[in-house]
């Protein structure tokens, strides 16, 4: 039984969308606390947001667990990708308000990790790595868009409002230039867009991106309130068929762009 769910797609775009997930099995969720089953912080409607992107060739892998039991986008090394910011761990033991996760206030045992790391986490990288190797394979390079969207307040994370579109390439190391240009050639307006900014990409991005080695990744953190009525967690199909054509736009640039591919010799 997978914890993840993968649509292959006919082009070299796969779509990871790390913290759509809701489940939380029933051991775990006994010791959590009313606040953390709510699972406020999840990425809330990212597949209804794309759901045209299947249609139009690109594969999409996204996990059945929350975020709350396993974050997807971070190294299991612990390391915190943002230095000097605050950030949520691997198994994470509080929430973006900074409510505590677990009823007795403590974080998760290294031995709990583990097992939350063979159970969750490495099936779904397993299959990240695997899939983008077999695009490379048809197509000579692979693309992947890491999907994302979160409160446009968080003041644990970042002080005022977000802007609406926040890219990022790990300060352009994850992906070629070509990559980057399909992307800023897009009217976003009316939204506000950033680049390495407060978000420049977590651990998918920096992990997977490797544009000498044909394979680019980059990521989209998207503000809920493009979207979403945010206070009542509920989606708003009035802003959504707003914001959609636009991601449809960037959808399609990245499925037709095509970066140089780079010929290595043989040494």
């Amino acid at each position: 039984m997978t914890c993840y769910s993968l649509s292959k797609g006919s082009t070299p775009l796969l779509i990871s969308m790390p913290h759509i997930g809701q489940k939380i099995p029933e051991t775990i969720a006994d010791l959590m606390t009313e606040e953390a089953l709510l699972i406020k912080d999840t990425d809330w409607y990212i597949d209804k947001l794309y759901e045209f992107a299947d249609e139009i060739g690109a594969s999409i892998i996204k996990p059945d667990t929350s975020r709350y039991v396993i974050d997807l986008n971070r190294g299991i090394d612990g390391i915190n990708l943002y230095p000097g910011a605050d950030s949520t761990e691997l198994c994470p033991s509080s929430t973006f308000n900074r409510t505590s996760i677990y009823l007795d206030k403590k974080s998760v045992s290294k031995e709990e990790v583990d097992k939350r790391i063979a159970e969750y986490w490495q099936p779904y990288h397993d299959q990240i790595t695997n899939t983008l190797a077999d695009i490379k394979a048809e197509f000579g390079f692979a693309i992947i868009l890491d999907a994302h969207s979160i409160l446009s307040t968080v003041p644990r994370f970042f002080e005022g409002q977000l802007p609406d579109f926040n890219w990022g390439t790990a300060n352009g190391a994850s992906c070629s230039t070509d990559v980057i240009n399909s992307i800023k050639k897009i009217d976003f307006s009316p939204y506000s867009v950033v680049w390495n900014d407060r978000f420049k990409g977590g651990y998918i991005t920096r992990e997977y991106g490797d544009p000498e080695n044909n394979i680019h990744a980059i990521q989209l953190e998207l503000s809920q309130r493009t979207y979403m009525n945010e206070s009542e967690f509920t989606f708003n199909e009035n802003l959504a068929m707003q914001v959609k054509p636009i991601l449809k736009t960037m959808v399609e640039a990245l499925l037709n762009c095509a970066p140089n591919i780079v010929v290595k010799e043989a040494s």
